[in-house]
């Protein structure tokens, strides 16, 4: 369960040696659960999530000391998990020499063998819809259905006017209506 404590004084407390391991456990327990789901539904395997977990909180680590409070902080976090996702997506086309679509493609075999979805055949068709979509509205939806974020911060994320935020989720909401209503 996230706990409620001020991203500022995480940030304070991050900046004291003495009491920088503790403001990372606070930080952990605060994000750590949003970062998972936000990667394991751009990724879809609980395992390949796992890891882009671990190594996004790595790299959180690392560059905190630098983090300049002109951005909220889970926006800045956010920012560093989806651009790990991409990557990780990238290269698991390059190295297996495959298209983004083959990778959707056995990205929804996993979503079928996965028992995370099991117990939910409507979750598994909104999931397996997810994937139609390119990756750019799949991001906007993910982040404005499944986290509930605003528009303006998930601009801040990605770094696209609102306006196309607007229209990419709009787009994405018709694919995804398209694609239940061909299933059925």
């Amino acid at each position: 369960m996230p706990i409620e404590v001020d991203d500022a004084e995480i940030l304070n407390k991050f900046q004291d040696e003495k009491t920088r391991n503790e403001a990372f456990n606070l930080l952990l327990k605060k994000y750590q659960q949003k970062i998972y789901w936000h990667v394991r539904r751009m990724v879809i395997d609980h395992d390949d999530a796992d890891d882009l977990v671990q190594d996004i909180f790595i790299k959180i680590w690392k560059n905190l000391a630098g983090f300049r409070s002109d951005a909220q902080l889970y926006t800045w976090m956010y920012r560093i998990a989806t651009n790990e996702c991409i990557t990780f997506l990238n290269k698991k086309k390059q190295k297996n020499n495959i298209s983004l679509d083959e990778v959707d493609y056995s990205l929804a075999d996993t979503l079928a063998d996965t028992s995370y979805f099991n117990g939910d055949q409507a979750q598994r068709k909104l999931q397996e819809a997810l994937l139609t979509l390119p990756e750019k509205q799949k991001l906007v939806f993910n982040m404005k259905y499944y986290d509930d974020m605003k528009y303006e911060e998930i601009s801040q994320v990605l770094g696209t006017s609102v306006g196309a935020l607007k229209a990419s989720f709009h787009l994405a909401v018709k694919k995804i209506e398209a694609h239940l209503l061909n299933k059925d």
